[in-house]
């Protein structure tokens, strides 16, 4: 038969020994669920939704899969590494993991998150007191320029006055050690503490608030562009202040919260 067709003998050996693929019909619906979800679904939550359609399959394949399938979660936010060296003066860790605060405005924490979204990115720059976990200011730019974070300590500070002696932490960012930056802390009073290098727990707060966003805006809102997302976000973080409770403030929100002990 191979002499009639004119084939070689390895034809038939090569042929014999190949298997089907044991993955496609999985590897067809992650790609599936993947577009259905527009783009917004990691190999955790595809996994998932595999497993409830009743796939048995490992994270670790959907992984694989979404590789060969040529997919990956386009919704993205994560920890924006500004850490390049020293450039400047490294504080030291004053915080300490110390996270309670028993008055306002007497430990703030900082730090910048990326989103990643549509193509192009945005960054977030907030404040939070520990007292409460009230976001006391916070800037948003299209990239993470040194006056982002000046922005928002000037609006810091019109907050909560020149005079508190406060501590405000952040970690080792290029913006933190920037001579004009810790210029105006040092002008107004404001005590500053840095993480140490690689060590995110110091700063934990931050990582948890960060994370909060991820869950309860990210992944629970559409968005039609970046500028939608940025509407939405800033959106959500009026929310946060002022009317998302929390249980260790007794079910008041932040703002209400300080104000109830003003």
């Amino acid at each position: 038969m191979l002499e009639i067709k004119g084939m070689a003998r390895s034809t038939f050996y090569y042929n014999l020994s190949s298997k089907p693929d044991k993955w496609a019909v999985e590897r067809c619906r992650i790609a599936e669920l993947y577009h259905e979800n527009k783009g917004r679904y990691g190999y955790r939550r595809l996994h998932t939704a595999m497993r409830n359609e009743g796939y048995t399959i490992s994270e670790k394949t959907v992984r694989k899969l979404m590789s060969e399938a040529g997919v990956k979660c386009e919704v993205r936010m994560k920890k924006y590494k500004s850490y390049k060296g020293k450039i400047g003066e490294i504080a030291p860790n004053l915080l300490g993991r110390s996270f309670y605060s028993d008055k306002p405005y007497s430990k703030l924490v900082t730090d910048v998150t990326e989103f990643h979204l549509f193509g192009s990115k945005l960054y977030l720059s907030p404040v939070l007191d520990l007292y409460n976990g009230e976001l006391i200011s916070y800037t948003i730019y299209e990239r993470p320029v040194l006056e982002m974070v000046m922005q928002m300590m000037r609006r810091t500070i019109k907050v909560i006055g020149k005079n508190t002696n406060a501590i405000l932490h952040s970690d080792q960012g290029w913006q933190y050690q920037h001579k004009d930056y810790q210029a105006l802390l040092k002008k107004n009073n404001l005590i500053q503490s840095m993480s140490r290098k690689g060590n995110c727990l110091d700063n934990a707060v931050m990582e948890n608030f960060f994370g909060l966003l991820k869950s309860e805006l990210l992944y629970l809102q559409e968005f039609s562009s970046m500028a939608d997302f940025k509407n939405e976000l800033e959106s959500y973080l009026r929310y946060y202040n002022e009317d998302r409770i929390k249980l260790k403030l007794g079910g008041m929100s932040p703002v209400n919260y300080r104000l109830a002990h003003q």
